[in-house]
């Protein structure tokens, strides 16, 4: 069956509207057991969606070992599926990493690790997207190699400033001191040049690394949190207490250029992104606070900086208003809402309303997740309330008069997606205008084993596609951005700080909402975009904005058979 869903928002800019037109295509069905699935390309032959799941490594007589694996699908302009390759067989040996699109090459990535030599390998293998299957053999394409046993090597794969080339930042933690190298490879993934190599005078255990970029004149910026032991403990990690963040600047001989100086007089920041923006500038967005283990944003910091010298152009920050929050409505009428939500829900989703004590203002955890430049040489700052944590439950169930009862632990990793901030900062720096939109997304994934927290700002870590419904999407347009995300249909009409909001997790009964931002007045609408009711639950973060287009991914997971995916395109006509 094909949906098709044509929603007007009435945008005015200039003497014309923009119209987000939703278009779903047919419904496939995965097997059970898909850890992620996101759009990662589109061309004039079609769509790209990668799919990854679990496959078999190895076999014993008392058990099994999995790995990782993947699958590409392809769509056709339509959104109907082509083929659906897995590449279970290929991989057969190695440790899937990723689908990587460069130009107009694909690439499967993989891994191997030689315990003898202590090496281990990225390889990857061209495929032939008209088939979806390998066009060639294997090419090692870099290797590292451990001192020590227990040293751990890490590697992520990302794009330089322009998208021409792939870029491989890695490390092998063990020793002193952080190193670092940063690898550029071509399009025939061969690497034509120097290594950058980083090294720096911290403890590796009090450093961790947030985010490397690598600009368009060759030069690095590195983002790293700061820690230290709390005074009068052992030095263990559990007693690590973040301190502050710093950011670094490299040439590409890896000298140091300049230390980025964020300080302001008693704030201390508690969030910070940096992104390179057309203008050959460097922008550097955080959060402060007022008190140096404070639970509350109280303001925002806004850069420029020389992306060749590594000077600050210019500095501005805003006070955020911390007396206005998001008002929860009663639980017991959110709990009546969901006519599905039993006993033991609803115990358990009382007990997390005990874990999660924030204290009142805008939370710590405010993450950014986009920076939009736009043509008037601005920028469109997004942010977003964020936590994740994970609680265990264990019952007994009786066996009856003469059975034996029985004990069953189940683990859940929670994440918090809440309220959306959105700000405009002008040419010169100043931030213009400042809103937040109340929301409160709960999603709560069942675990096998307490893992601790997925999705931490760690450099290197990956992990799952966790949380699937929660979060936004965003597709820019002329003068305005559109923002997509699932809400409870109560809530169409919440649009400021103050107002009473409902919070969700049972996503499958949601309205997906579209906000339309005026990026001159900050002047905002909401409209319902489409029903979950009538489609696979949405993905909204999970999307992926694909040269004027934003691909989304619905997903419904069923008790009995395969799980239920569609794909939308949300266009601007």
């Amino acid at each position: 069956m094909k949906y098709l869903v044509i929603i007007l928002l009435f945008i005015t800019t200039g003497a014309f509207a923009q119209t987000p037109t939703v278009t779903w295509g047919e419904e496939f069905k995965l097997k059970k057991g898909s850890s992620d699935l996101t759009v990662i390309h589109t061309d004039n032959t079609g769509v790209y969606v990668k799919e990854s799941h679990m496959a078999l490594k190895s076999y014993f007589l008392i058990g099994a070992t999995l790995r990782e694996s993947a699958s590409l699908i392809k769509l056709d302009k339509n959104l109907t599926e082509l083929y659906h390759n897995d590449f279970n067989k290929e991989l057969r040996g190695k440790e899937f990493e990723q689908l990587y699109f460069i130009a107009n090459k694909l690439y499967l990535i993989a891994s191997d690790y030689d315990k003898r030599a202590k090496t281990l390998m990225l390889f990857g293998a061209e495929i032939d997207k008209n088939t979806g299957e390998l066009g060639g053999e294997w090419q090692e394409i870099t290797s590292w190699q451990k001192e020590e046993k227990n040293d751990d090597i890490n590697f992520k794969i990302n794009y330089n400033a322009d998208s021409s080339a792939m870029v491989i930042v890695s490390s092998i933690l063990g020793k002193e001191q952080n190193n670092f190298q940063i690898r550029q490879f071509n399009l025939q993934l061969k690497s034509n040049y120097a290594s950058i190599n980083i090294t720096n005078e911290f403890d590796s255990k009090t450093f961790e690394l947030e985010d490397v970029l690598y600009t368009t004149n060759g030069n690095v910026m590195v983002v790293a949190k700061m820690y230290e032991y709390e005074e009068g403990k052992k030095k263990k990690n559990k007693f690590l207490q973040f301190k502050n963040y710093n950011i670094r600047m490299y040439d590409k001989t890896g000298k140091q250029i300049k230390e980025i100086q964020t300080d302001i007089a008693d704030k201390w920041l508690v969030s910070t992104k940096v992104v390179q923006i057309p203008a050959k500038e460097l922008v550097l967005a955080a959060f402060y606070s007022n008190t140096k283990k404070g639970r509350e944003v109280n303001g925002m910091l806004v850069q420029r900086i020389n992306a060749q010298t590594g000077d600050i152009i210019s500095t501005n920050q805003k006070e955020i208003n911390t007396a206005l929050i998001t008002t929860l409505t009663d639980d017991t009428a959110i709990a009546n809402d969901d006519d599905e939500e039993s006993k033991k829900e609803k115990k358990e989703r009382e007990s997390l309303e005990k874990i999660q004590k924030e204290e009142e203002g805008f939370s710590k955890y405010m993450r950014f997740r986009n920076i939009i430049y736009t043509e008037d040489k601005g920028l469109i700052i997004l942010a977003e309330k964020y936590d994740s944590y994970t609680h265990t439950s264990t019952y007994y169930s009786s066996g009856g008069v003469n059975g034996q009862g029985t004990w069953r632990t189940t683990t859940y990793q929670i994440y918090e997606c809440g309220d959306l901030m959105m700000s405009k900062v002008d040419e010169t720096g100043s931030i213009k205008w400042l809103q937040v939109l109340p929301k409160e997304q709960r999603e709560i994934i069942q675990t096998g084993s307490t893992n601790g927290l997925i999705g931490a700002n760690n450099y290197f870590l990956n992990g799952f596609n966790f949380p699937f419904y929660s979060g936004f999407g965003v597709l820019p347009a002329t003068n305005k951005i559109n923002i997509f995300f699932n809400d409870n249909k109560k809530n169409i009409n919440v649009l400021q700080l103050g107002q009473k909001v409902q919070r969700i997790f049972t996503f499958r009964k949601t309205d997906c909402f579209a906000i339309s931002l005026d990026i001159h007045t900050g002047k905002y609408t909401r409209t319902v975009l489409f029903s979950n009711n009538d489609v696979p639950t949405a993905m909204p973060r999970l999307g992926a904005l694909l040269g004027n287009d934003f691909y989304l991914v619905g997903r419904e997971d069923r008790l009995f058979g395969k799980t239920k995916i569609a794909i939308a395109k949300i266009s601007i006509k």
